[in-house]
This record gives structure tokens, sequence and C-alpha cells, in this order.
């Protein structure tokens, strides 16, 4: 979800955002979004680049759910809408957009009935709309806790856009809000139903390199010129601290599912050029080491201004594990290289975005554990936390099983 421009989720419109502290911003995300001096909800116009179906998909079968999509920018139409085909247990139900010319086209050619069209401001009608069983959130992260809150209110499960939210508190928000509603709430991981990632981590939990000594990871690209106020992912109100909620977020999460172990200490570093106007509010580059109960060490390394990279390394005493790009689209490489070297191919990456919309459906028809319930979310959260107090301090911070820094 890197290299896009504002169209992904592109209906923001940005304007007086004071560059406060991160944790500041982050507390006031939720006011700020609705105040009128700050970021408004302002639909853009169809992205150049979007890839509309020639025809309407397919629907599911009798027990397949209805998705509504908040937000029609480049990655709702050109990545996960495209894929609701490929779902068994899932189709499209309903939009919400700012834009009534774009609502419209995006409308017609998904074959949404022009009564489960929806603006923001009459989004709570929602509620009353039985063809809707889920919202999918595809607003920029600093938007993601109070259109949860709004979709729970209105009686509707959540699939929400990764990071959760902005802070370790928006996320406890949306927790507190999926149970009084007694709803589903997961967040779009979908390395967690990628069939490389699947191998990847079948693979650590059989000790295929031996026991682990070291995790690598790097996400990086090079963004292009830009500033807060053309895209939403330089806005710290909006984006939060940069490339570790973004890019990053993968490598911590490949840390974390590839060793099956919480981290007990962390530190990190942060970097920002003077005079960049990509970075006035938020860094350039984080990178942070974690170490495990085991012994094993994960560094990890996310930027916004350097060569491209998506690298996941394991360094076992056997073998190492070499995952290269590891979390993309599609394209998936991976092999082992030791005693027992191979490369694998365990299937086609691209089903992660299906396998995803399904397994929403299946938690709801069925009751099956979510993989990636909004509790993943929130320790996330808190690590990323850690990892920017650790960066602000200069210290080396314990971290509890639940990812809050000990005290």
């Amino acid at each position: 979800m890197i290299g896009e421009s504002i169209s992904r989720r592109g209906f923001i419109e940005v304007g007086g955002v004071a560059a406060a502290s991160l944790a500041a911003t982050a507390s006031s995300v939720a006011s700020f979004a609705q105040t009128k001096d700050g970021a408004q909800v302002k639909g853009q116009p169809l992205p150049r680049d979007a890839k509309l179906p020639a025809e309407p998909p397919r629907r599911g079968g009798a027990d397949s759910i209805g998705y509504a999509i908040v937000g029609l920018g480049g990655y709702a139409l050109n990545q996960m809408m495209p894929r609701f085909s490929q779902a068994k247990r899932a189709h499209i139900a309903a939009l919400v957009s700012g834009n009534p010319d774009k609502l419209r086209r995006v409308g017609d050619a998904y074959g949404v009935p022009e009564d489960a069209r929806y603006s923001y401001d009459t989004f709570a009608k929602i509620a009353a709309d039985d063809r809707v069983d889920a919202v999918y959130i595809v607003l920029p992260t600093g938007l993601h806790a109070e259109w949860a809150i709004r979709a729970f209110a209105a009686g509707k499960h959540v699939l929400c856009e990764k990071p959760m939210a902005i802070s370790s508190k928006d996320c406890e928000r949306m927790i507190a809000a999926a149970r009084r509603a007694n709803r589903k709430l997961m967040i779009a991981y979908r390395s967690h139903f990628e069939p490389y990632n699947l191998e990847a981590m079948k693979l650590m939990q059989q000790k295929a390199v031996g026991d682990i000594r070291l995790v690598r990871t790097e996400q990086a690209y090079r963004m292009g010129p830009t500033s807060p106020a053309q895209n939403w992912r330089v806005n710290r109100a909006l984006a939060g601290g940069g490339p570790l909620e973004d890019y990053g977020l993968y490598g911590l999460q490949s840390a974390l599912y590839l060793t099956g172990e919480m981290p007990e200490s962390i530190s990190a570093t942060t970097f920002r050029p003077n005079g960049d106007p990509r970075f006035a509010e938020i860094f350039a580059h984080v990178s942070a080491q974690l170490r495990f109960p085991s012994g094993a060490v994960a560094q990890l390394v996310t930027s916004y201004d350097s060569a491209g990279g998506n690298i996941s390394l394991v360094r076992g005493t056997d073998g190492t594990l070499i995952m290269d790009p590891a979390t993309s689209y599609a394209g998936q490489k991976m092999r082992i290289e030791g005693p027992n070297g191979r490369a694998f191919t365990p299937g086609d990456p691209e089903v992660q975005f299906a396998r995803q919309l399904d397994h929403l459906a299946d938690a709801i028809r069925d009751g099956t554990q979510i993989r990636t319930a909004g509790e993943m979310g929130l320790r996330d959260l808190r690590l990323i936390e850690a990892i920017y107090a650790s960066a602000e301090t200069g210290r080396t911070l314990k971290v509890a099983p639940d990812g809050k820094v000990r005290r």
C-alpha cells in the first residue's frame, strides 16, 4: 500500500494542521477530523488510473456477506474491489463517497443500486440497509476510529484497513465500540492470508532454519515531491509518524509472526531531514531493534526516502529464510539457503485479498475466530508507540507481552 498518491484513499482536504507531537496529534485526531478548519470529508474525482469492471462482478452464494466500501480511492478501486469477484462469501452491497460523480460511475460499474450509494453525510442511514452486513473502511488512518465507531453504531461489522488507528487509545475505542454493538472487528492484515507468508510461518514453527537468531526486515521506497497539504501520508494528523505505520508495519508484523514471539525490549531511532516539505510533519526513516525472550533479535528498517525494498530475512542456527519481495500484492519469492536449501512456490499471492474478505464472512456466518482481530491491531499500535518513545528518549525500553511499555 505504498507509492501511491492521495488518490488511493483520496477524499481529504487538509488545512490548518499544526505540527504537534505525535501523541498530542493522535489524541485530538477525532475532533480534528470533524472541525471546519481541519480535514474535511470532501470527495475527490475518480482517480485517473482507476480500474472499473466492464460488467458488474458476480455475486457470491446465498450466504454471501454484503460489504459497504467506505472510501473510493486508488487502493479500494484497483486492489480490493476487483478481488470481490474471487471471493466465495463476499460481495459489494453499498458504496460511500463524497463525490457524486465518482459514486455514480463506480456504482454503475459494480451494479450497486442507487439507493445503496451513500455520501458521508447520509452514512447513518446505512443502519436501516439490510443488504449491508459489514463496512470496509479504506480511509486515511486518522479517520479509521471515527468511521469504525459510526459503523458499529449502525449495527454493522467492520473490516478496517491497516494500521488500525493512529493511536492505541483510538484502537481501544474501536474495540470497545465493537463489544458494545456485539459486532466483529477485523484488521486488513492481508499477509496473514497470503500463501508465501503462511508457508513461512509454518516453516519457522517447524524450525526449518533451526533456532532463530536474527530477523531483518526492510520496507522502503522513495516518495516523490509532495507536502502535508497535498498528500495525507505525510500529514501527521492523518498518517501518524510516517513510513513505520504504513509500509514498515509489514516488517513489524513479519518479525512477530516469523518468530512467534513478542519482544521484551525495543530500541529505535528516527530521522527527518531539514527543509524537505515531504517530512515537515513525519519521519523519513525509522529503524528499530527488538529483542525477544528466546534471545532472537529483529532489526526493522523502513523509509520513505531510499531505494525501494520489501525484504524479510530470518537467520537461524541451520540456515536462512529469504523473502524478496516479502509482502507485495503479487510476485512474492521465497527460498531457504543452507544444508536443506530450496525455493518455495506455495501458491498465488493474489488470493490474499479474496481470502481476507471471506475470512470475515466466515466469522460472521460461522463464528470462526478472527485471525487478525482488533486486539492484534491494538498490540501493533502499542509497539509502534514504544518504538517512537525509544527514539525520542534515546533509551532501550522494556515491553510487556501486550505491547505496553513497562514503567
